[in-house]
């Protein structure tokens, strides 16, 4: 957690509402975006940002700073999601509203071309068609830019399972789409800045 961080929830947690704001402020977009791959609906995403937003205000005092904030709140929306999967198991529809259409970068500088788009449209289809296990490190590991310790502290499993689950990945694309494992790096995938990462 870097000082400004820990600075805003120590105020926080002491009732300072300008503090909490200002965590909600800098958190909203990225546990926007975290939430909206996972649901596919950005309405439902809505929805789960602020239940997540709610969970974290009730329970911000309970905050042991044993992880970054980053990790503890990404573990609560991750649960928020988790709750609403079950909830709406049978209603769910396909995530057919395709989300990286409307984030994918339409500048994506003087380095990217169109091949680069394509890849990048396909490792999203890609990961989109993976069972919940393998997405879940993937989002958090390379969209949400979580280190594999900090991914395994918000799925509640072992450093080492996220890495198993990130090689088996790599062995499906490479079967799927004959994409290497150097090929899947973040700044591989053009997305603007703050929506996707």
């Amino acid at each position: 957690m870097d000082h400004h961080t820990k600075n805003l929830y120590k105020r926080a947690s002491r009732g300072d509402k300008e503090a909490a704001c200002r965590l909600l402020e800098i958190s909203y977009a990225d546990v926007f975006a975290y939430l909206r791959r996972l649901c596919g609906s950005s309405h439902d995403a809505e929805d789960l940002t602020q239940q997540t937003f709610v969970k974290v205000w009730a329970s911000l005092d309970g905050f042991a700073g044993r992880s970054r904030f980053s990790t503890w709140l990404y573990r609560i929306a991750y649960n928020t999601y988790v709750d609403w999967q079950r909830r709406n198991r049978g209603s769910i529809l396909s995530q057919a509203d395709r989300w990286w259409q409307a984030y994918a970068d339409t500048d994506p500088g003087p380095l990217a071309n169109a091949a680069d788009r394509q890849l990048a449209q396909r490792l999203y289809e890609a990961v989109d068609q993976l069972d919940e296990d393998r997405k879940q490190v993937i989002h958090l590991h390379y969209y949400q830019g979580l280190s594999l310790k900090e991914a395994a502290r918000v799925l509640g499993i072992a450093t080492s399972t996220v890495k198993y689950r990130l090689r088996e990945v790599f062995k499906i694309l490479r079967t799927k789409i004959g994409v290497e494992e150097s090929e899947i790096d973040q700044k591989a995938i053009p997305v603007r800045q703050g929506e996707i990462t």
